[in-house]
């Protein structure tokens, strides 16, 4: 409820929502999200009758007493449309209500000295040719003095009414009748949070932030604010399926308004918002004398319908799941801008993306859980990647992120951990208790580490890693002490070693290459979870280009093309030989070395030559 915010603060307004920086993958993510959505609302339609002229007949048991319905407009059918605005959220019009919030003391039936915002009259139903565009489309466009309502921080609402020709939506009116009043309302306004949290340079002590904002940040996290877009798009579906009153799908079921009786329906009127970007939102203060808005009047298809509506299911889900609500503006972008045939092939090499991950993953498991020796294998890089992962996990406890995403991360973090016994032995002290009560854990190298090469060598890489790692990461934490604002010095370290690790965390990957040189082999690599990876790579430049962000990050994304490059290179240069026998006399075809000769067989031919030669 409206009133039940509190005032918002004029001077914190402009600066009232942070957006979080987000990564090509949650962009992506989040189209396929809305892409499965639209699949399974369009297929769920499908089975209940989408077409024109079709009975729905999946209807329950109970329902079967109502008949098919109609749709209250005929095709062709004149009406009137006639729009309101008003600070009440409800229209009540008898023992008929109609309303998004059912508060009786917010009842709008002021229509004689009620704020007309427009009306259009004698337009008629199923018509996608009239309009100043020649597509039904007609335009409102009004600019008035910000509402009193507005800067005291509660809710505005646009009352929209369809009637047929020569009706009134007006209950006094004698024209009236109530069982033909088509009635939607939208709530212009938007509450939007501001995020306090209390910075500063931890050299000074001095912060940026003002002192209200400050002082805001000791007593609460977070403010509602009120914001205002100028834009919406008021539809009416065009639609003649035989729907049955009780057997609508959802999230048609909310939409579609019957007669008591089930004789008819009313046509949809559908507000949507779904292209108004975030970034277009403008903060409601003192200083904003006046408003814009902007009413665009259009049909709409069923199709196009069943897509917005099952957007709105998503965001529903996303609040059950305590997810972020906002829409994304990039996908938003990304989908108006971009070319409809590379948004194709992007969202079809997308869905090949993920599959590739998850296959890159399952094989990633396997290759470890069979994995019987260490020889040619960088163990530090195995344990660099458990604290990187390690790191993530607690930046993002560090910054309130929500439970789906603390999940995910600590479900990565878990079977990065489980790697240790597989890379090292893990034994527990029971003579040298912690404290006298708990056993200590000891961790030594395999046999198969330390007997071969590998150990020497792995440790040579880090060691000329470290020479180029160390100074980066003195110069970065200088950079960020001084330069950046920090809640604490815990928050500052974390900060630190996550944006560090962001920006140079590639690098410890050259570790594996030096190895493979070393050894000049490249057979006790995964290879096809490395080929899994190697293919998403090229995805994820594809992605650099479709999706808009900056250009230091799009160029961060060729970083890993030049790894797995020279992968590929020392691949084609170390070329595997399954019959080639290694220094303990194994080799591809025989893994547990040559089995010695069966009794009765013959001899080769090259020990026969042997033989006559003596």
């Amino acid at each position: 409820m409206a009133d039940a915010v509190a005032p918002a603060d004029p001077a914190a307004a402009p600066n009232a929502e942070v957006e979080q920086p987000r990564t090509w993958s949650s962009m992506v993510f989040s189209i396929l999200k809305q892409a499965m959505m639209f699949y399974f609302i369009s297929s769920m339609l499908g089975k209940f009758g989408g077409g024109q002229n079709k009975t729905n007949t999946t209807a329950p048991a109970n329902v079967r007493s109502f008949p098919p319905s109609v749709n209250l407009f005929p095709v062709g059918q004149l009406f009137d449309l006639y729009m309101y605005l008003d600070e009440s959220a409800s229209y009540l019009a008898g023992e008929y209500e109609c309303s998004f919030k059912m508060f009786q003391e917010l009842q709008f039936n002021n229509f004689e000295n009620g704020n007309l915002f427009a009306q259009k009259k004698k337009l008629k139903y199923g018509d996608w040719t009239s309009g100043p565009n020649g597509d039904g489309s007609y335009m409102f466009e009004k600019t008035f003095a910000t509402p009193e309502v507005l800067l005291r921080n509660q809710s505005l609402y646009l009352h929209a009414f369809v009637v047929k020709s020569g009706q009134s939506p007006n209950p006094s009116d004698k024209n009236y009748i109530r069982r033909e009043v088509v009635y939607g309302m939208y709530q212009l306004n938007r509450y939007k949070k501001k995020h306090y949290k209390k910075t500063a340079n931890l050299l000074t002590g001095v912060s940026e932030q003002s002192d209200e904002d400050l002082a805001k940040a000791e007593i609460m996290k977070f403010e509602i604010l009120n914001f205002w877009h100028p834009n919406i798009s008021i539809n009416i579906v065009d639609d003649h399926t035989n729907w049955q009153k009780g057997g609508v799908p959802p999230p048609l079921d909310k939409d579609l308004k019957f007669a008591p009786n089930g004789e008819f329906y009313h046509p949809i009127l559908f507000f949507n918002n779904y292209w108004n970007l975030g970034a277009d939102y403008m903060p409601i203060n003192d200083t904003v004398k006046e408003l814009k808005l902007s009413v665009s009047f259009y049909p709409l298809s069923l199709f196009k319908y069943q897509m917005y509506a099952s957007q709105n299911m998503r965001n529903q889900w996303s609040d059950i799941l305590q997810s972020e609500k906002e829409d994304d503006d990039s996908i938003k972008v990304a989908l108006l801008e971009t070319n409809p045939i590379l948004l194709g092939i992007t969202i079809v090499v997308s869905m090949l993306h993920t599959v590739l991950e998850l296959l890159a993953f399952k094989n990633d498991i396997q290759f470890w859980k069979s994995r019987k020796d260490l020889v040619g294998l960088s163990v530090r890089s195995v344990l660099f990647n458990i604290f990187q992962s390690l790191i993530v996990f607690l930046y993002i406890c560090d910054n309130e992120t929500n439970f789906v995403v603390k999940m995910s991360v600590g479900i990565g973090l878990l079977i990065e951990c489980w790697k240790i016994p597989k890379v090292l032995n893990v034994e527990l002290d029971r003579e040298n208790l912690l404290f006298g009560v708990l056993p200590r854990v000891k961790f030594s190298d395999k046999g198969s580490y330390v007997e071969s090469d590998t150990k020497i060598y792995d440790q040579m890489a880090f060691r000329y890693l470290s020479w180029v790692l160390f100074p980066l990461l003195v110069g970065y934490a200088v950079y960020s002490i001084i330069y950046v604002e920090q809640r604490g010095w815990y928050s500052w370290v974390l900060n630190m070693l996550y944006g560090y690790l962001l920006m140079f965390g590639f690098i410890t990957m050259t570790p594996q290459l030096f190895i493979n040189y070393k050894l000049k082999s490249v057979a006790h690599l995964p290879w096809r979870m490395l080929t899994y990876k190697f293919i998403n790579t090229f995805i994820d430049d594809l992605f650099a280009f479709v999706i808009k962000m900056p250009t230091l990050y799009r160029i961060g994304c060729f970083r890993d093309d030049i790894i797995f490059l020279i992968y590929l290179y020392q691949r084609w240069i170390y070329r595997v030989d399954p019959s080639r026998m290694n220094e303990y006399g194994t080799s591809g075809e025989h893994e547990h070395g040559v089995p010695p000769p069966v009794e009765g067989d013959t001899a080769t031919p090259a020990i026969e030559e042997s033989k006559k030669d003596k």
